[in-house]
């Protein structure tokens, strides 16, 4: 049976995470107006766990993790309430020496673009061995040789070479590799990637997955992935959170998100993904209209415009996270026990949109 749950047993649902975020509101104030860019997000991961955080460019993913890492910028951003739980630790309650001690050390972050995120007047030696001095109290020298140790351990041939180049003298492959070092070489507890594999050819995106997934299985680390690749979501993480404009409309594990999806806008993501099961000359689906303006808010379910599905109660008022299977949560309406809509019905008895 369903059943509406508060905001604080969904991030405390999958047991004591390693990273929880409850309820975070996130504005950027601008001259045109207050941007609500993250609207109350819910999400944890375990210790040693690894979640994708899907959704259109836009949606607030990696406006959450700046949150998280401390690195919003304030003014214009403002972070409006909610709470982020790291290491039993209220990361919003830091201090911005404080969280330097956290960034780095134990939480690292791989940017999106490896070109604008290494400095191209250092070495890249120099640069993971900067970290290192700051957080592990280590000389000069013992850095440098940690630096190459790292650069070995994401693979890059000749690391006592190439941690004396520039960034410019890297391939793309390789300067990712290079933030992938820099990110682990502190050992932090937790890896956010915004995007890892954004700017790559196809070969190049599943050595880099592949290296990620080896990482975790040998160091233990949790893994926290921003993309709008559903194809990498589904190599590497085993828990799937899916935000629509600054919120979170379903989450659940892998298999729950790509065999048992229940919000439509779920279902229009994966139906917009191609598929070798489909008929080449099949046309890929697409979502009609256009994301909300966040200047100005919906009061009800920002996806209802775009969705063949809605109902007069989705327009006026949001749907609140409702349990739709063991670990799998969804914010619509169509879900909720007390709709009488004959397809709520049918979705309550293993049916399907389909």
């Amino acid at each position: 049976m369903e059943q509406t749950i508060t905001d604080q047993e969904l991030s405390k649902a999958a047991g004591k995470p390693l990273l929880s975020i409850e309820d975070l509101q996130v504005s950027f104030h601008t001259y045109a107006g207050e941007v609500h860019a993250v609207r109350g997000v819910t999400y944890s991961v375990e210790q040693g766990g690894s979640l994708a955080v899907v959704g259109e460019s836009g949606c607030g993913k990696t406006v959450t993790v700046q949150a998280v890492m401390g690195l919003t910028p304030m003014p214009p951003g403002e972070i409006k309430g909610g709470r982020i739980i790291f290491d039993g630790k209220n990361l919003l309650t830091l201090s911005e020496k404080q969280m330097q001690s956290v960034r780095g050390k134990d939480i690292g972050m791989i940017f999106q673009d490896p070109m604008t995120g290494l400095n191209p007047t250092m070495t890249v030696g120099r640069q993971i061995a900067e970290a290192i001095v700051k957080h592990q109290n280590l000389s000069r020298r013992e850095a440098t040789e940690r630096a190459v140790e790292m650069l070995s351990l994401v693979e890059i041939p000749n690391p006592g070479v190439r941690a004396y180049q520039y960034p410019h003298e890297f391939s793309g492959g390789m300067r990712q590799r290079a933030m992938i070092a820099i990110a682990l070489a502190c050992e932090p507890l937790l890896l956010i990637a915004d995007e890892p594999t954004t700017s790559l050819d196809v070969t190049i995106q599943s050595q880099i997955l592949e290296l990620l997934q080896s990482l975790q299985d040998r160091l233990g680390m949790t893994i926290v992935l921003i993309t709008h690749n559903l194809g990498v979501v589904a190599r590497l993480s085993r828990n799937i959170v899916v935000m629509y404009a600054g919120k979170v409309v379903e989450s659940g594990s892998s298999s729950d998100i790509f065999y048992n999806s229940a919000h439509p806008y779920t279902q229009a993501l994966l139906q917009s993904v191609p598929r070798l099961d489909r008929p080449s000359r099949m046309e890929l689906a697409s979502i009609p209209g256009t994301p909300p303006d966040l200047f100005q808010p919906p009061a009800g379910c920002a996806f209802a415009p775009r969705c063949k599905y809605a109902m007069k109660v989705c327009i006026e008022h949001d749907a609140q996270p409702t349990v739709v299977g063991d670990g799998h949560y969804v914010s619509c309406w169509l879900h909720h026990k007390a709709n009488p809509n004959p397809l709520t019905q049918k979705l309550q008895n293993g049916g399907s949109y389909q």
